[in-house]
């Protein structure tokens, strides 16, 4: 693209994400949002109401056939997000999605294959991309501050599922399409691919409530590190935790940008001087996807691992 024109995007889903990348996107610099879908029309109003100025469908497909587009962000359902994506990708736009990749393995599968097939740029919205924790994390581990890490940890508790604010959205709820483990340790999976190769499963089990998983525990190897993953939906305070075991130093991540550093006696809170990531910041990176440049965010290949991690637990669980 020239380096001066506006990103023409559409914008499919005007639910929790959808609506907030709206928000987002309508000012930002480098993006003029043409048009926005969502089969709801309450989500429709109020997406308008705030942001009159693009046009609004109720059918995604007549955004994709019927207005001129740069880019996608796609914030449907999951087990939306392959058909819209291929549809974008062949068309040659452009996709941003959020996570999970998708629910069905074939589905995730065919995203990468179009994706790698007709070169367009694919981006997946892992908030750990560009947290300034995460990446004082990756500098860390670089200079061999951590010394040889010994394990990584996974620690979340929910006393409610889905959370308050995701309420109206039934899907999160359900085992077909939600659960924690897609919608948060998805994102912390993620990370620990990122910063220590591919992830193998040694052992995942999960149990079930009315809907959604309650339990989650699993067993992972990142070469010979070993990872482990512990969920609970249970009384007890929402917990986001992320531990990195390191021989000289340990690093945590807690609440989804506090970061911390172990020595051999107490958890110290580390000032971070890096920009603490947001919507912004990585539709500013995909800007730059699209321009050709570097950027850190998730592609459908790195989602395609993390899908493949997440779905073991519900493909191998004990009756």
């Amino acid at each position: 693209m020239e380096m001066g024109s506006k990103i023409r995007l559409g914008v499919i889903g005007l639910g929790v994400m959808g609506a907030e990348m709206l928000d987002v996107a309508q000012r930002h610099p480098r993006f003029e949002v043409v048009v926005a879908a969502d089969p709801s029309e309450q989500a429709v109003e109020r997406a308008r109401a705030a942001h009159p100025g693009p046009a609004y469908v109720g059918d995604p497909e007549e955004l994709l056939a019927r207005h001129a587009l740069d880019a996608v962000y796609i914030a449907s359902p999951p087990a939306t997000h392959a058909h819209y994506a291929v549809r974008a990708m062949k068309a040659g736009l452009a996709v941003f999605a959020e996570k999970p990749l998708a629910v069905d393995l074939a589905e995730g599968e065919e995203m990468v294959t179009v994706a790698a097939a007709t070169g367009t740029v694919n981006a997946l919205n892992f908030v750990m991309s560009d947290r300034g924790a995460a990446l004082a994390v990756a500098e860390a581990l670089r200079t061999g501050q951590a010394g040889t890490v010994r394990g990584v940890e996974l620690r979340f508790t929910f006393p409610e599922w889905p959370r308050s604010f995701q309420e109206s959205a039934g899907w999160v709820a359900g085992r077909a399409q939600g659960g924690f483990l897609r919608e948060v340790a998805s994102h912390y999976l993620f990370l620990t691919d990122r910063l220590l190769g591919p992830l193998s499963p040694v052992h995942t089990h999960v149990t079930y409530g009315a809907a959604a998983e309650d339990t989650a525990h699993g067993l992972f190897l990142a070469g010979d590190v070993p990872v482990t993953l512990s969920g609970h939906v249970a009384a007890g305070p929402e917990t986001y935790e992320w531990t990195l075991y390191g021989s000289d130093r340990s690093y945590r991540i807690t609440d989804w940008s506090r970061l911390w550093h172990g020595d051999h006696r107490d958890w110290t809170p580390v000032d971070l001087a890096e920009p603490r990531g947001s919507e912004h910041t990585r539709l500013s990176e995909f800007a730059r996807a699209m321009r050709g440049e570097e950027t850190t965010l998730a592609d459908f290949a790195d989602g395609l691992r993390v899908q493949h991690l997440v779905e073991h637990f519900h493909r191998h669980r004990t009756p």
